[in-house]
């Protein structure tokens, strides 16, 4: 598993593995350790982003960039 594609929905993350039997289905959370716990299990060199990472607050974030921000805090927490 790979996660390589991104969105924000719901104040949280959705994660997706778009190689998987069931890419459309991907992890949520808007959690930042179950984040991380995902992402730490694989995530390719590559990860592209839905336009809803760029327009987070229509999305049930408070700012834009509030998406990228938890995405970018769960990375670091997996320590990648």
């Amino acid at each position: 598993m790979a996660i390589d594609y991104i969105s924000a929905e719901n104040g949280g993350l959705r994660l997706y593995d778009t190689d998987s039997a069931r890419p459309e289905k991907g992890f949520w959370s808007d959690n930042v350790d179950f984040l991380a716990a995902v992402v730490r299990d694989g995530v390719a060199t590559e990860v592209y982003g839905s336009s809803s990472m760029d327009f987070a607050s229509e999305y049930g974030f408070d700012t834009d960039d509030g998406a990228m921000h938890l995405y970018k805090r769960a990375l670091e927490r997996a320590g990648i």
